[in-house]
């Protein structure tokens, strides 16, 4: 009924054999860390349900949520695959490549919603909204474009507020102050 201690200055050492003496397994307390060689490591509860694993080919995270507590987030080399990115609840959720692109990519679609507030995209040169195959919808009540170029007035004296929108051949937009008939190719100088 007493627990069993083992205590020792420097480590000690459980080695599983085979018959023929060769070591399969071996779990190495010391002052420094704790080891285990193996083909596998599992760590499960006490119902039997797996927590985690790692072999040779692949680490399993067997439990329902995987923290990571570290101030500077998690940091993956390579790439992640995952089913659902989510932070905790009122906490901000970056996903964040300092030096790189960030890329997501997925067969079926990407689904950016945010239910309650707003979604913000920013950067430093472009930004695209490319659809190789399919369109591009902006579907809301109001669609603002608050700083695009206008086009020289063509009355003078004019303080018409309506305008017309033009499209460049290049896709580039602009503002042409509205008349009887479209003035968008007096403004074409706009284009280049």
């Amino acid at each position: 009924g007493n627990p069993l201690y083992f205590q020792s200055a420097r480590n000690v050492t459980v080695n599983i054999l085979n018959e023929k003496t060769k070591v399969l397994t071996r779990l190495v307390t010391g002052p420094q860390a704790v080891e285990a060689h193996s083909q596998k490591f599992e760590v499960k509860t006490l119902s039997g349900k797996l927590l985690f694993s790692a072999d040779d080919n692949e680490v399993v995270v067997g439990a329902e949520r995987l923290r990571v507590l570290g101030a500077e987030g998690t940091v993956f080399p390579k790439s992640i695959e995952t089913p659902n990115v989510r932070a905790d609840p009122f906490k901000e959720l970056r996903l964040e490549s300092p030096t790189r692109a960030l890329v997501m990519e997925a067969p079926k679609g990407i689904e950016i919603n945010a239910e309650a507030g707003s979604l913000k995209a920013t950067c430093r040169t472009e930004l695209k909204l490319e659809s190789k195959d399919g369109e591009i919808t902006l579907n809301s009540a109001k669609i603002k474009l608050p700083n695009l170029p206008q086009g020289s007035s063509s009355s003078a004296g004019s303080r018409q507020k309506i305008y017309e929108l033009c499209v460049c051949p290049n896709g580039r937009l602009f503002l042409s102050q509205a008349g009887t008939s479209s003035t968008c190719q007096i403004n074409t100088s706009v284009c280049l």
